[in-house]
């Protein structure tokens, strides 16, 4: 199944526009992890099994498994949750940006290595970066449009050509007109900036946007939803990690995290 329509059958079938971050930062584990080789993945799997009929997605976040020499894990994650929970979609947050030869290498890595159904992906390095991600047909390429952290400012919302478009304007445009050749393309807007998602959604139509930022971050869920929903009440992942993951730090963690993420996925809902 194609990434477009395993996301559309998971708004569906789990009522939910919640993305489960899965961030493992081993320091904030439960005790009894800590000093198991294979904790990050207990602990992801763990997270994923008690919150996959909550979610329209996961999105592990390849930096926390790298930086630990946890590949392996990360591999043996997401191929956890297509045994386990299929037609719940995978995102790798990967956020790779290069030239075309090297983005090859870097779409092999994420598809073929990792099995990920898509991959968040910089787009500021222009068209060609992006073509080897969309050679995947059957692949989700979410590109970075107005990011939640505060200096996506500094350059995002700079001014281009004639008239008063911001650069974040500019990449959905194009990516929505001109980019999006395999119908699987979505956009990454952050829920610190609600009327910036509006004005994203005014621009892509229908378009999926993954949006990070709420919880931790700050981002208002109420403000976020109305912002962003499509006329049928999809078109959002909206990103949760934290407030999720690190619910408890005893053994009941992955209950707690159940508990927070229907809360979660209830508060999104009452928006819709």
């Amino acid at each position: 199944m194609i990434f477009s329509e395993m996301l559309a059958d998971a708004w569906q079938k789990n009522n939910s526009l919640l993305c489960v971050g899965l961030d493992p930062d081993p320091a904030k584990f439960p005790a009894h992890l800590k000093d198991q080789p294979d904790a990050i993945f207990r602990f992801c799997a763990a997270i994923a099994d008690a919150t996959a009929d909550l979610a329209c997605a996961f999105k592990p976040q390849i930096a926390y498994f790298a930086a630990r020499r946890a590949e392996d894990q990360l591999e043996a994650l997401i191929a956890h949750i297509h045994e386990k929970h299929p037609g719940v979609p995978v995102i790798l947050d990967a956020k790779r940006g290069d030239i075309g030869s090297t983005a090859e290498q870097y779409a092999i890595e994420a598809f073929e290595r990792y099995q990920a159904d898509a991959v968040t992906v910089n787009p500021y390095m222009g068209r060609d970066s992006v073509e080897p991600w969309l050679a995947y047909k059957d692949k989700g390429v979410i590109l970075l449009c107005r990011t939640s952290n505060p200096g996506g400012s500094d350059i995002q919302f700079l001014k281009v050509g004639v008239g008063e478009t911001a650069l974040y304007e500019l990449v959905a445009e194009k990516v929505a007109k001109e980019w999006n050749t395999t119908g699987q393309c979505a956009l990454v807007v952050g829920a610190t900036f609600p009327g910036e998602i509006a004005r994203v959604r005014e621009i892509v139509g229908d378009l999926p946007l993954l949006v990070p930022g709420i919880g931790a971050q700050g981002g208002d869920i109420e403000a976020t939803v109305n912002a962003g929903k499509t006329a049928a009440g999809t078109g959002l992942m909206i990103n949760s990690s934290r407030a999720i993951l690190y619910a408890s730090k005893g053994e009941d963690f992955a209950a707690a995290a159940r508990k927070v993420a229907l809360e979660t996925r209830d508060a999104i809902n009452r928006y819709r």
